[in-house]
C-alpha cells in the first residue's frame, strides 16, 4: 500500500509501497479514500525534520536533557544507538481520514465491514491507503456527509473541543483570533451554538472567508482592532476569546487580554507565545485556559489504545463524542468544509502538497486533502511483505527443506531491537537477515532499510510459514511473547524471545505443555534476553566465586527510575507490570552466580497514599536458594536518575565483590582489592546473542535449561504472591 512517510534524518517528505497495518485487538482496518494535512501541526514536523542536527538539539532542549540523563544511565555509546535509530526512522504523518471499513476485530461490536467513518489520531489516522484505528478513534458516518467532509473531522474535534472550554452560552459575543483551518471551523461552531462571532486575522482573505462562513464582523489585526471589538460588544469586551493563531509571537495573548471584558474566559487552541501581560489579565481577572486536543481521552492510553470510554454521567464530551458531534454537524449542513478545500491532491503527488505547508510553492491554501483511488484488487485486507517476488508470491516461498539456523525473522522492531538486538545479529560473519515484521509498515519498512532484511511485513505468520528461516527473535510487547514463542517453536524455528517469556502461568503452562508432549532432542532451541549473565564482568565475577564451596550473598540494587501509572509496561495485560517485565533479569543473575534455583520468595513494597506512585515498583525481594544461598533484590523507582542503575553486592568464602553498573568490577580477597573493567558499560546483549547464534551451529545445548527459565518465570509470579498476602511463598 502507498503511505506518506517523512524521513527524520533528511526531512524529505515521499510516499513509500509499505507493508498493509495488521489488525489489533480493540479497533478495525479502514480503506482511506481521503486525509486532511494539518498544515499546522504538519508543517511544525516538516521544520523539524529538515533542521540540521544542532539545530532539532536546540529546537527541543527538553530532548537533549533526557538524552544526557540516558548517557549517565546507560553509557554512550548505547544511548548513541538509540538516538541514531530514531533519527535514521521514517515518520508517518497524519491524524485526520475518512473511509470505508475493511475488517473489524472479533472483540468490537460498534462497526462492521463496509461502514463509512471518520479517523483520528497521530499514529492512526494517517496518510495511507489503510489505516489501523482502535475503536475510540472512529466514528460512523450517517449518509448525509461526504466521505470528503468527513476527513476534517478531527480538525473539528479540536475546534469543538476549544470552543467548550469557553463555556459558551446563548447569544454571547466571543472573538476568534486566528482564522486559519481550525478557527474557521471555530466560528462555524460558535455560531451553531447561536453565539454572536467577531474573527481576526492577518490575511484579508480568511477574513473574508470568515464572514462568508458566518462570522457576524472581521477584520485584519490593525491598530484600529481593540475599537472594533469595543463597539461589537457594546462597549463591554468580549464575552471570551478563542485563540486559533499559530505564531511564536506573544501577540494574539496579549490582545486576548486587552479586547475581553472583566472576568471573561480566554482559551488557546493554537500555538503561539504564551508570554502573558499581567495588567489586563490581573485586573480584568481574566481565566486563560489551553485545550487539550480533540478532548477528554486524548493521551489517555486506557481510551484511546484499549478502548475504555467515560461514562457519559460524569464525561459528556469525550473526543469520540466530539467526533460525533461534529460529523453531526456537517449531515445538518451548519458547518461548510467545502469552502475550505481549496486544493486535492492524489497519494501520488503528496509531496507536491507538502511544498504547499512548506513554503516551497507559493499559493494560498487552507484546508487541503489527499485522495485515495480504489484500484481493482486493492487494498489486501491480509498484511503481506513489501517485496514481491516474479512469480507472483508476496514475500520468500516457503520451503521446510531448507531451513538455516543462521536466517533470521525478527518480530517487533522497536527501539531496544533497534539499538541492541538486531546491530548485535548484524554484525555475526554469516547471517541472513531475512523478514522483519512489526505492527506498522513504517517500522517495518524502517528496519528494513536501516538493517538490509530482505522482506518487511505485518503478519506475523508469514514469518512462521518461511521455510528459509530457522530462527525467530522475538521482540514485541510482552503479552505476546508467549503465544509468539508457541507458534514459532511449533513451526520448527528455533527462537529467542526478549524477557520475560511469560505474563502468567497459564501463558508458561501453554511452553511447558511443548516440552511434556515432545522429546526435547526434537524440539527446536528456545532462549530468552537475559542478557546479564553473559556481561563480560559477570563472567568475571562467577569465574571468581567458582571455589568457594559455601552458599553465596547477593543483594542486588536497582535504581529503575520512575515509570507513570499509564505507560503500557505498567498495564496488567499489556506490559504485566515491572516485576514480570524486569525483575526477572535480576532474578536470572542470581540464579546464574549462585548456581542455584528459587526455593522459596518474600516480598514487601512501600505503601503510599500518592496516585502518581506504583507501590510494587518499590520493592525488595528476598529469594532463598535450593543450596542454601541467599539474593536480595532491591528495586527502586523513587531514585534520583543520576544515580547508577545496577550495583551487585556478592559474598562467600570470606570473599567479596562489587559490581558497578557492569562498568567496574571489585574482587577483594585476603586483604586486597583488584579492579577490573574499562569503564565501558557492557550489560552483555551482543555476547549473549552472538552465544546463542553460535549454540545454533554446533551443539545446540541451551546456554539457559529450561528448567531455569521457568524457575526464574515462576519466581516473579510468586513475588507478586507474596506482595498480595504479606507472607513468604514457596514455588
Amino acid at each position: 500500500m502507498k503511505q506518506v512517510v517523512q524521513n527524520m534524518k533528511t526531512g524529505e517528505i515521499k510516499v513509500e509501497n509499505l507493508p498493509a497495518p495488521a489488525m489489533k485487538s480493540g479497533g478495525i482496518l479502514v480503506k482511506n479514500h481521503f486525509s486532511l494535512i494539518s498544515a499546522g501541526t504538519e508543517k511544525s514536523s516538516v521544520d523539524l525534520g529538515k533542521m540540521s542536527m544542532l539545530q532539532k538539539a536546540r529546537s527541543r532542549p527538553d530532548d537533549v536533557r533526557k538524552v544526557l540523563q540516558e548517557i549517565k544511565q546507560n553509557g554512550f555509546l548505547p544511548t548513541y544507538k538509540k538516538v541514531m535509530s530514531k533519527l535514521s526512522s521514517l515518520k508517518p504523518l497524519g491524524y485526520s481520514t475518512s473511509g470505508v471499513v475493511l475488517a473489524v476485530d472479533p472483540n468490537v461490536s460498534e462497526f462492521k465491514a463496509g461502514d463509512a467513518v471518520a479517523c483520528a489520531g497521530a499514529g492512526y489516522a494517517v496518510h495511507a491507503d489503510v489505516v489501523f484505528v482502535p475503536k475510540n478513534l472512529a466514528v460512523k458516518l450517517p449518509p448525509s456527509v461526504g466521505l470528503d467532509e468527513a476527513a476534517y473531522a478531527t480538525l473539528g474535534a479540536i475546534a469543538m473541543q476549544g470552543v467548550r472550554q469557553t463555556y459558551p452560552a446563548l447569544g454571547e459575543k466571543i472573538v476568534v483570533i486566528g482564522l486559519g483551518l481550525v478557527g474557521l471551523l471555530a466560528v462555524q461552531i460558535l455560531k451553531a451554538n447561536g453565539c454572536t462571532v467577531f474573527g481576526i486575522d492577518v490575511d484579508p482573505e480568511n477574513v473574508e472567508l470568515a464572514k462568508k462562513l458566518g462570522a457576524d464582523e472581521a477584520c485584519e489585526r490593525s491598530g484600529n482592532v481593540n475599537s472594533m471589538v469595543l463597539s461589537f460588544t457594546e462597549g463591554y469586551g468580549a464575552d471570551a476569546v478563542v485563540i486559533a493563531a499559530a505564531t511564536k509571537s506573544s501577540d494574539p495573548v496579549a490582545l486576548a487580554g486587552e479586547i475581553a471584558r472583566d472576568r471573561s474566559r480566554i482559551v488557546m487552541i493554537g500555538a503561539t507565545g504564551m508570554n502573558i501581560p499581567r495588567p489586563p489579565y490581573y485586573l480584568k481577572e481574566l481565566e486563560f485556559k489551553l485545550s487539550r486536543s480533540y478532548g477528554p481521552g486524548r493521551y489517555d492510553p486506557n481510551y484511546e489504545e484499549r478502548g475504555t470510554d467515560y461514562p457519559i454521567g460524569y464525561v459528556r464530551w469525550t473526543e469520540n463524542r466530539n467526533m460525533k458531534e461534529f460529523v453531526h454537524l456537517l449531515g445538518e449542513k451548519k458547518i461548510d468544509v467545502g469552502s475550505l478545500t481549496t486544493h486535492r491532491f492524489s497519494i501520488d503527488q503528496a509531496a507536491q502538497a507538502y511544498k504547499l505547508i512548506s513554503g516551497r510553492r507559493t499559493e494560498k491554501y487552507i484546508g487541503i486533502l489527499l485522495e485515495y483511488k480504489e484500484e481493482m484488487g486493492e487494498p489486501k485486507l491480509k498484511a503481506s511483505t513489501q517485496e514481491v517476488r516474479s512469480d507472483g508470491f508476496s514475500g520468500p516461498r516457503a520451503d521446510a527443506f531448507k531451513k538455516n539456523p543462521m536466517t533470521v525473522g525478527f518480530i517487533g522492531a522497536g527501539s531496544f531491537a533497534q539499538g541492541n538486538l538486531i546491530p548485535g545479529l548484524k554484525a555475526i560473519p554469516g547471517i541472513v537477515l531475512n523478514t522483519v515484521c512489526t505492527a506498522s509498515g513504517v517500522s517495518a519498512k524502517t528496519a528494513q532499510n536501516q538493517f538490509g532484511f530482505k522482506y518487511g511485513t505485518t503478519d506475523s505468520k508469514e514469518v512462521f510459514s518461511n521455510g528459509d528461516i530457522g530462527t525467530v527473535f522475538i521482540a514485541t510487547r510482552h503479552n505476546l511473547h508467549a503465544s509468539l514463542v508457541v507458534e514459532a517453536m511449533k513451526s520448527g524455528k528455533n527462537v529467542f524471545v526478549e524477557k520475560p517469556l511469560a505474563l502468567n502461568e497459564e501463558e508458561l503452562a501453554s511452553i511447558e505443555s511443548l516440552y511434556k508432549s515432545s522429546d526435547r532432542k526434537d524440539l527446536p532451541s528456545l532462549m530468552v534476553g537475559f542478557n546479564r549473565r553473559f556481561a563480560p564482568l559477570t563472567l568475571e565475577l562467577k569465574k571468581f566465586f567458582r571455589q568457594t564451596g559455601e552458599p553465596i550473598v547477593v543483594n542486588y540494587r536497582v535504581n529503575a527510575g520512575y515509570i507513570p501509572r499509564n505507560h503500557w509496561t505498567q498495564d496488567p495485560v499489556e506490559g504485566g507490570g515491572r516485576i514480570n517485565g524486569e525483575v526477572c533479569h535480576f532474578v536470572d543473575f542470581i540464579q546464574y552466580i549462585t548456581s542455584s534455583q528459587v526455593e522459596k520468595v518474600f516480598a514487601e513494597s512501600i505503601s503510599s497514599d500518592n496516585s502518581a506512585i506504583t507501590n510494587n515498583d518499590n520493592v525488595n525481594i528476598s529469594l532463598r536458594m535450593k543450596n542454601g544461598s541467599l539474593g536480595v533484590i532491591t528495586y527502586l523507582a523513587n531514585g534520583d536518575s543520576s544515580l547508577p542503575k545496577e550495583r551487585v553486592e556478592v559474598s562467600s568464602g570470606r570473599q567479596s565483590a562489587v559490581l558497578d553498573n557492569f562498568q567496574y568490577l571489585h574482587l577483594y580477597r585476603n586483604g586486597s582489592e583488584k579492579k577490573v573493567g574499562s569503564g565501558r558499560l557492557d550489560k552483555g546483549i551482543s555476547n549473549e546473542v552472538n552465544m546463542f547464534m553460535k549454540s545454533l551451529s554446533s551443539d545446540r545445548r541451551p546456554l539457559i535449561t529450561f528448567e531455569e527459565i521457568v524457575n526464574t518465570s515462576l519466581t516473579t509470579f510468586r513475588i507478586l504472591t507474596s506482595l498480595s498476602l504479606g507472607e513468604p511463598v514457596l514455588l
